[in-house]
């Protein structure tokens, strides 16, 4: 089978340890990455197979860029790396978590969390943004990611 699996302490489903993983029609899983030691979620990025491979291979985060079509090492030109302690599959298998010691800053802005910023509810003072045309420059949704 093509699909790669990860060993898991525990999986119902998977008595084995060996829960399935599924790729979108692109071949990428969104991967969400948290700082092992406090809990903050750091950043969202994508993995394709190779990604995943090197990534438990080296123990470092690895992603696919889909704006440069090409894999990438978290902190390969920043020094911002990133050291996995643990990869986790969500009960789907088509969502990883990324639980890392970060070597710095996350965001490619400098700030410690590419979550730097709050969207109010709409109960709040003022509403989430309609159009594009409220987003500043190079940002929204979409815009702006890590990659």
């Amino acid at each position: 089978m093509d699909t790669p699996t990860l060993p898991h302490a525990h999986n119902a489903k998977h008595p084995f340890g060996t829960p399935t993983l599924t790729f979108d029609d692109r071949g990428l899983l969104p991967a969400v990455v948290q700082d092992a030691a406090t809990g903050e979620v750091l950043m969202v990025a994508w993995m394709n197979a190779e990604a995943l491979r090197r990534t438990r291979e080296t123990g470092e985060a690895w992603f696919w860029s889909r704006s440069r079509a090409e894999l990438w090492r978290k902190g390969a030109t920043s020094g911002n790396t990133m050291r996995v302690r643990e990869i986790r599959v969500d009960c789907d298998g088509d969502a990883l978590l990324l639980k890392v010691n970060p070597a710095g800053p996350a965001c490619h802005t400098g700030e410690r969390s590419c979550f730097y910023r709050s969207l109010p509810l709409s109960g709040n003072s003022r509403s989430a943004p309609s159009e594009a045309s409220e987003y500043p420059t190079g940002e929204g949704p979409g815009k702006g990611a890590t990659e």
